[in-house]
């Protein structure tokens, strides 16, 4: 029997895709990208319109060559890589390597791999969208472009090995400025003062000055404080104002690639690069036992929040039997994102609402389930109700001060029923309940209590926080978010300590450079300006080839300028008194992949290398040594012994400088609570005293 070929990127995605095809299907992985531009060499013609110089990919020959034997045999072939540009290059590369007609109606796509948008797709083929192949081919190039003219400039000027991306560039800049704001930023002090109110009968409430002779307070000063707090001895407090009103708050949109990769972070603590790979596995499919193999949410490269009609009839339906009817929504269709959305795909979303995440926990890993059951309870709760609050707020009056109080119950919980979005500054809504209060009635001061507080830099960024930067700025595309930040971090611009990214020397000596000489390219307008044209490729308004003409042109002649101009940047390494046991150098820092570490300046004569040890200042609770922070092999952070291998403690959580008040033993840091609580928790078993402080 003459069969058709269906082919995908990965054998995971072909596993599941066959089980739903009959016997008159094959399928087969391209493992991937199969053609590409040659590492070894520039690749492009920039005299003949750009043309570009594709090889096979080392090691795909033995693929390729299976491909093709087994396309020969078949009646019919069908690609089916995945739903997007990248997706779209794959296809036509394959198309050239096997020989398949221009014409020919060889592409399907779908947008979750489930049984019936499978076999629905294999029925609906479509010639090669070659606007979508050259939108992806100028990213490609122009990256090239970038990539193959700047990095020899780097290794000459400034470093050998040095690189520059278009877009990684652009994201290092923002880190670089942040860092700039933060070191140059002045605090300036003020005050807040907190009185603690009470009404016979009644709990006591808090309220904050907020007015003074009708204008809000502000106190910067000491004895400014010390002058409003006589003014306030002796005063009486009466109820001035009582407001109460009811407020909604909306659920959030579903996910898209950016705010998935956000929320990940914030309630898993997943890293961009892990939420995408558990994702796909997800995407892809698993084995569920008897129900047998299905992928379980939609495609993971989006930018649209549109949910289809189908979709969207079932999670109400299932909302109403679940929750019952007062809990169906309307459904959140605003776009999560800013620009140009493409819509190409809906948002992520389970492939069945129905499959909840408990009934197939025993399926999947810790962290796949944890994945799905964000994205299953994030789509359920954009469908579903408003919540709703009573909210009540009273001003408080003596002579010319005016204190306001805050209350807020939940009047029905809607969608915070299963789910609340949280929020970079790690702070969460907090039910606070006033008595019954009513104007012209009075209350008790029992205490007033001044706060000094200093205003703060803007925050470093986080995987979150960047990522959200890169997208409400236009930088990148979906799929690209994840690698640029393990880009930037690979090539050691930037580092990750404490869940944050500071720039290197290096970082900052690079973007310095890049702005001085190559300021279109590192400008964050120009490469958002350059995406849209990316689009605009893609939708058949703009020539590819004169979008990299009038890229190029220009940038070569600042490149010239650059190299006459700039001089040899010295990188200045830090030198400690840490000696190389090997050749007797004393040692530098370096920064990797997973942060500093020690290394012999002597490279290459000398290669010896070895952890930067840093000091937790808490003594190890098993012997005299000192508690260092480590690494593990694949990079995550860890607390051990400084007189290793004689002493093995190790710890994953953080030891604190506290000391258990029961026993007096170590305690470690575990999950914070809030913005400013830190949980701590004593590592004897016997003892497992459980206490707060506040964060350093």
């Amino acid at each position: 029997m003459t069969k058709t070929i269906v082919i995908v990127e990965s054998p995971a995605k072909a596993k599941t895709i066959s089980k739903f095809l009959g016997r008159k299907y094959m399928v087969k992985a391209s493992m991937g990208h199969v053609r590409d531009l040659p590492k070894s060499q520039f690749g492009v013609d920039v005299k003949n319109e750009f043309t570009p110089k594709y090889i096979t990919i080392r090691g795909k020959g033995d693929t390729i060559k299976d491909l093709k034997s087994t396309v020969k045999k078949s009646g019919k072939v069908l690609i089916a890589s995945d739903p997007d540009r990248e997706g779209e290059a794959i296809a036509w590369h394959l198309q050239k390597l096997l020989d398949i007609c221009d014409e020919e109606k060889c592409r399907i796509e779908f947008n979750e791999i489930t049984k019936k948008a499978v076999q629905k797709a294999v029925h609906q083929p479509r010639p090669i969208d070659y606007n979508r192949v050259n939108a992806q081919q100028a990213r490609r190039i122009l990256d090239r472009l970038v990539g193959y003219n700047l990095s020899p400039l780097l290794w000459r000027k400034v470093k050998k090995g040095l690189s520059a991306g278009r877009v990684q560039s652009v994201a290092v800049r923002l880190i670089c400025d942040r860092e700039e704001e933060i070191q140059s930023f002045e605090p300036e002090e003020y005050w807040t003062l907190t009185g603690l109110f009470a009404k016979a009968g009644a709990p006591p409430f808090e309220g904050k000055l907020y007015k003074y002779k009708g204008k809000k307070v502000k106190i910067t000063s000491q004895e400014e404080m010390e002058s409003v707090l006589e003014a306030l001895k002796g005063s009486r407090y009466s109820v001035i104002k009582v407001t109460r009103k009811e407020k909604i708050r909306r659920p959030a949109a579903p996910f898209i690639t950016s705010t998935l990769q956000q929320e990940a972070y914030r309630k898993l603590n997943f890293t961009a690069r892990k939420t995408m790979a558990v994702a796909q596995q997800l995407y892809e499919g698993l084995d569920l036992g008897k129900e047998g193999a299905s992928g379980l949410i939609t495609y993971i490269r989006t930018d649209s929040t549109r949910v289809s009609s189908t979709a969207k009839e079932e999670v109400q339906k299932y909302i109403g039997e679940r929750f019952g009817t007062q809990y169906i929504g309307a459904g959140i269709t605003r776009s999560a994102g800013k620009g140009r959305i493409q819509d190409a795909h809906e948002a992520i979303r389970p492939t069945s609402v129905s499959r909840a995440p408990e009934t197939i926990k025993a399926y999947l890993t810790r962290d796949q389930f944890k994945l799905y059951k964000l994205i299953w309870s994030r789509f359920l709760a954009s469908q579903m109700s408003p919540a709703v609050f009573d909210t009540t707020s009273v001003d408080i009056n003596t002579g010319d001060y005016i204190f306001r109080a805050v209350g807020s119950i939940i009047k029905f919980s809607g969608f915070m029923k299963i789910y609340i979005e949280s929020r970079d500054d790690g702070e969460k809504d907090e039910e606070k309940i006033l008595p019954e209060l009513k104007e012209g009635e009075e209350v008790e001061v029992r205490s007033l209590t001044p706060k000094q507080h200093f205003t703060q830099p803007p925050p470093r960024y986080t995987d979150a926080t960047l990522v959200k930067a890169l997208e409400e700025k236009g930088i990148g595309r979906p799929s690209t978010y994840a690698p640029i930040v393990e880009t930037i971090i690979r090539r050691g611009y930037i580092v990750r300590e404490k869940k944050q990214f500071y720039p290197t020397e290096l970082g900052l000596i690079v973007v310095d450079l890049l702005k001085n000489y190559f300021k279109e390219i590192i400008d964050v307008h120009f490469t958002a300006g350059m995406e849209k044209k990316l689009d605009s490729i893609e939708d058949g308004e703009l020539d590819w080839v004169q979008v990299l003409d009038s890229f190029y042109v220009p940038f070569r002649h600042t490149l010239e300028k650059a190299e006459q101009e700039i001089g040899r940047i010295q990188v200045a390494e830090e030198v400690t008194d840490e000696t190389c046991e090997k050749c007797g150098r004393n040692m530098v820092v370096k920064v990797g992949r997973y942060g500093k570490f020690l290394a012999c300046p002597g490279f290459p004569q000398c290669r010896n290398a070895k952890p930067l040890l840093e000091p937790t200042g808490v003594k190890c609770p098993r012997c005299e040594g000192e508690l260092v922070v480590r690494r593990s092999k694949k990079g995550r952070k860890f607390f051990g012994c400084s007189r290793y291998p004689e002493c093995d403690f190790v710890t994953w959580h953080r030891p604190s400088m506290v000391r258990c008040p029961e026993c007096n033993g170590m305690m470690v840091e575990k999950n914070s609570t809030g913005k400013k609580i830190m949980k701590l928790q004593c590592i004897n078993e016997d003892c497992a005293y459980k206490g707060t402080q506040e964060k350093r």
